[in-house]
């Protein structure tokens, strides 16, 4: 049911009454399940939309997709650093406790002027963008140069897509809005909306040139459905956000002050990936190849990490606001666990199969087994980083629930710094995958960082019990490993065996990886409960809603 605005100038409890009810102890995994839940949908869409954007523009044997994932890159770097990275660290913790404290007039019209300040500088640095563009490649992929028709398809393609950055970061900070009143379903849904436009637009394509330019028309138009969808949950949930022009209000100056730092650790985050584009813009392919890459490593990411965080910094800001620290801990320990019963395991794979994975999965049409080759070596580093890549998203929430910006700022500068170190040496000596093993090397730095600080402040540190399970997961985990590890030496066998009962030799390689992945998800399970990483009796008591119950956490439009 929609809920009507109580005025600001009503009794408190009329207020109150108004205010979205808070979460309670076992949301946090409701949420987060409901958030991965539709996440692992979208990335299920966006495995098909990949497997044809390589099959129709390859990699190292055409000059289409490096083209295409340049464009791709350049608006997601800066709506990184802006809507998800800035803006959202500001805004998520200042709209929950406007809404605690307020009500939701006041709350709403907070998020209205956001958004319209927001919008305004997206669209001046796309405008900028599109005037420079050029010559900004040169910036962008200096190596591009080397192929003038490959130079000039970037050029094209990213003036295509920049529009993408203005409606993506009224998407994010819609999502914000959603989120901050336990509403997660239509945010981890709309992603979808960009796999199935890519899709629309790829299939009928003819050449590698053709579809790069249709898939990034394709871009455009699933950006402008995404910001229509979550103004339209937002309107029907009763947040009145509406489009106005921009004003500097003294809470807007606030935020963006807040939200500064934010951009400058959003911002160290994006020079390293920007960085790793300009190394690797010198060898045909590479940068597709870490576009698969960032396809598979980010799935944890996205599944784990940033859907627990997405649920947990209401929690923790709510928590922090009322200086309740068991809560904070409480709500920390279980966010830790969880993420990494969940991640460890995928962590586990992606280390240990990584050529299985790819060869399996992508090898076919214009994608080689000489591609698949490299971009399984640069994904076996990224599988150890994928912890970090999901306990930073976890720490970063702990500072931001405290309004504390500037501490992930300093971390995310050194962070930086090594990245860039490590990275150019590391790419010297042993080429593509050496960017990945600097990122995963830095983002464990950045974890490492960000855990201490927290600890001596006092704003958190693990429980004993807390410390124990996660021992328990890794050893399941390892164990797992070592069983991928396995089936990946002996995967000729595997394939001989199902080829010659089910479908046949042209489809061995892609049987059998569904095989060992499905074994590997029953097994890991029963290695859970054998190491006490997890009892069955906690697991069905995190996500059974008590009888009577009003529910918690996430809640659907009405």
């Amino acid at each position: 049911m929609t809920e009507t605005p109580i005025p600001v100038n009503q009794p408190a409890a009329k207020r109150a009454a108004a205010k979205p009810a808070p979460a309670k102890p076992g949301g946090l995994i409701r949420s987060s399940m409901v958030y991965s839940g539709f996440t692992l949908i979208s990335r299920f869409m966006g495995f098909f939309r990949d497997l044809a954007v390589t099959y129709a523009m390859g990699a190292s044997a055409t000059f289409a997709a490096d083209a295409f994932n340049t464009a791709a890159a350049f608006p997601n770097l800066f709506r990184r650093i802006f809507a998800e990275g800035a803006f959202a660290a500001a805004f998520v913790p200042a709209y929950s406790r406007s809404l605690e404290k307020d009500g939701e007039e006041v709350a709403d019209v907070l998020a209205a002027d956001a958004m319209a300040v927001l919008a305004a500088a997206t669209i001046a640095i796309t405008v900028l963008a599109e005037l420079t563009m050029p010559w900004l490649m040169y910036l962008i992929a200096p190596g591009f140069a080397a192929n003038p028709q490959k130079f000039h398809l970037a050029v094209i393609l990213t003036m295509i897509t920049m529009p993408y950055l203005p409606c993506m970061a009224i998407y994010a900070h819609l999502s914000g809005v959603l989120n901050a009143r336990n509403r997660f379903i239509l945010s981890a849904s709309a992603p979808i909306l960009l796999n199935l436009w890519t899709l629309v637009a790829v299939l009928p394509t003819k050449t590698p040139v053709q579809a790069a330019e249709w898939a990034s028309v394709g871009v455009i138009f699933a950006g402008i459905s995404q910001a229509a969808l979550l103004w339209w949950g937002c309107k029907r949930t009763g947040a009145h956000v509406g489009f106005r022009w921009p004003r500097l209000t003294p809470d807007i100056k606030k935020l963006i002050m807040l939200a500064v730092p934010g951009a400058i650790a959003a911002s160290a985050t994006q020079i390293n990936i920007f960085v790793s584009g300009i190394l690797v813009s010198q060898v045909n392919g590479a940068r597709t190849w870490l576009a698969v890459c960032d396809r598979l490593y980010q799935l944890p990411q996205g599944l784990v990490g940033v859907a627990i965080g997405v649920a947990l910094l209401p929690q923790l800001s709510r928590a922090a606001s009322a200086d309740d620290k068991p809560a904070t801990r409480a709500a920390m320990d279980q966010a830790i666990v969880f993420a990494l019963a969940l991640c460890l395991p995928a962590a586990a794979a992606l280390a240990s199969i990584p050529f299985f994975m790819i060869d399996a999965l992508y090898t076919r049409g214009e994608f080689t087994t000489a591609d698949a080759h490299q971009t399984a070596a640069a994904l076996m580093h990224y599988g150890w980083g994928v912890p970090a890549f999901v306990l930073a998203q976890i720490f970063n929430r702990a500072f931001f629930a405290h309004q504390d910006t500037k501490t992930p700022m300093r971390y995310g500068l050194i962070t930086v710094g090594v990245n860039i170190g490590v990275g150019v040496t590391l790419f010297h000596l042993i080429g593509v995958a050496g960017i990945a093993a600097a990122t995963a090397v830095a983002w464990w730095l950045n974890v490492i960082m960000m855990a201490w600080e927290l600890h001596r402040r006092d704003h958190y540190t693990p429980s004993a019990r807390a410390v124990s399970r996660v021992l328990r997961i890794l050893i399941a985990s390892v164990v797992l490993g070592g069983l991928l590890g396995l089936a990946s030496h002996f995967r000729g066998a595997i394939e001989h065996v199902l080829s010659a009962i089910a479908f046949g030799p042209v489809h061995g390689k892609e049987l059998a990886i569904v095989v060992v992945v499905i074994a590997a998800g029953a097994i890991y399970p029963l290695l859970l409960f054998a190491v006490g990483g997890l009892t069955l009796t906690e697991a069905k008591a995190a996500l059974r809603r008590r009888k009577g119950a009003a529910p918690e956490g996430p809640a659907d439009l009405p």
